[in-house]
């Protein structure tokens, strides 16, 4: 068998592992929201306990939230992970791409990235979420054999995946982060977030075109609820090679400005002009419910 056979051998096999492994992850996902809410769609987890059985409320700041999120879910992730015969890797540094690797245990080439992504709705616009960054599009973006920030080459996973959760935070009234309460009193504790929305979807097809914080190199999403949830993001129509693509050279190349100046590039649409594409698969950022 010559060697572009061979290649393309390995592509339709990974494609298959890839389909197979969305399709068990957006199973497993879909069942996730009855282990962490109570039937009125408050949060299970209250606060924190000492051995004294004094309950201490935790902080509605999202970054806690985030990380207990990730905590609480853990046990069903490795559970998940041995139902489909895949071992779980996690990030050996807190900077380190992603939070988890998939990687099968019956063929250590087969890995998959997935991503814990936690945000919560605007609530003067609950169409709207907070947004999240979808990591970064630096070195190891750019040099797919690179191993600097990320557990494994970022050409080495056969997929890249956010398990995403959209929440409410509570009313920052209704939580007195300085009081504690005992054991026989949890359930009077407002739970900080609730009416948890999970999904799953790969990272390229939720992504923007903006940065996703501050002048750090992060990728940042939509935010559009529906979209996100559909995987409907502004390459969705382009497909991931776009994505790649436009966020390897994000504001690196140069063009004429209306002016007669010049300016880099730094919109999907001036990008897919420059490279002569289809501007009608550009996929519009939208902020409003339709």
């Amino acid at each position: 068998m010559s060697k572009n056979a061979n290649s393309t051998c390995r592509t339709v096999a990974n494609m298959t592992e890839k389909e197979t492994f969305a399709r068990a992850l957006e199973t497993f996902v879909a069942g996730l929201k009855s282990h962490i809410s109570t039937n009125d769609g408050q949060w299970t987890v209250k606060g924190f306990i000492d051995i004294f059985k004094n309950v201490y409320t935790i902080s509605s700041d999202t970054k806690i939230v985030s990380k207990i999120l990730e905590i609480h879910l853990f046990p069903k992730i490795i559970e998940f992970a041995q139902t489909q015969g895949y071992k779980v890797i996690l990030a050996e540094h807190q900077n380190y791409y992603p939070d988890i690797s998939f990687v099968k245990s019956s063929d250590e080439s087969v890995r998959f990235a997935v991503d814990f992504k936690t945000t919560y709705r605007n609530p003067k616009k609950p169409h709207l979420c907070n947004g999240f960054t979808l990591g970064s599009h630096g070195e190891y973006f750019e040099n797919r054999t690179s191993g600097k920030n990320i557990q494994f080459p970022y050409g080495s996973y056969s997929g890249h995946f956010c398990l995403g959760i959209i929440y409410d935070r509570a009313d920052g009234a209704t939580i007195d982060e300085t009081r504690s309460t005992t054991i026989s009193e949890l359930h009077s504790i407002a739970s900080v977030a609730r009416n948890f929305q999970f999904f799953v979807t790969e990272k390229w097809k939720i992504a923007s075109d903006k940065g996703g914080s501050g002048n750090t190199a992060n990728i940042g999403s939509i935010n559009n609820i529906v979209d996100i949830i559909s995987g409907h993001g502004m390459f969705s129509k382009l497909g991931e090679h776009w994505f790649d693509e436009y966020w390897m050279n994000y504001r690196k190349i140069t063009i004429q400005d209306e002016k007669g100046g010049t300016k880099n590039i730094s919109t999907l649409q001036e990008f897919v002009e420059y490279k002569n594409g289809d501007l009608s698969l550009v996929v519009k950022k939208r902020n409003g419910k339709k």
